[in-house]
């Protein structure tokens, strides 16, 4: 990791509070869905893995766009403004998955590795210690 433990837990606590956030408002905008499908659907973005069958390029992308909390508020407040309930959970569900991949240490990904994030070096490449 690029920064120290402390800094490291400091952001994890911060990811841990937005992840619940986010969980706390998904419950008022469940749409009559059961608590098992929303936990399938909680980690549907890591789907977005997949590009990396064709590539680290291509795999990085595809899950930084299923992975971005900028697309995942925008989709949540288009889904707010139009009042659209899915698209609104939708983003919030992106917002709670993307704030719980981060504090569990799997950042933006970097192009070259899937290991590579912007929070430093993940797993058996990590190459920068805490």
């Amino acid at each position: 990791m690029p920064f120290t433990r402390r800094m490291f837990l400091s952001i994890q606590i911060e990811e841990a509070a937005m992840t619940s956030i986010a969980v706390y408002f998904l419950t008022f905008h469940g749409l009559g869905i059961s608590f098992w499908w929303w936990i399938l659907l909680f980690f549907s973005p890591d789907i977005s893995m997949l590009g990396y069958l064709v590539g680290s390029k291509a795999g990085g992308w595809l899950y930084n766009l299923f992975h971005h909390r900028a697309l995942a508020l925008t989709m949540a407040f288009t889904g707010f403004l139009t009042h659209q309930e899915i698209v609104m959970a939708a983003g919030i569900l992106l917002f709670a998955h993307s704030s719980f991949d981060r504090m569990l240490g799997f950042g933006l990904k970097y192009p070259d590795s899937f290991n590579h994030t912007n929070l430093g070096w993940t797993g058996k490449d990590e190459r920068a210690t805490l």
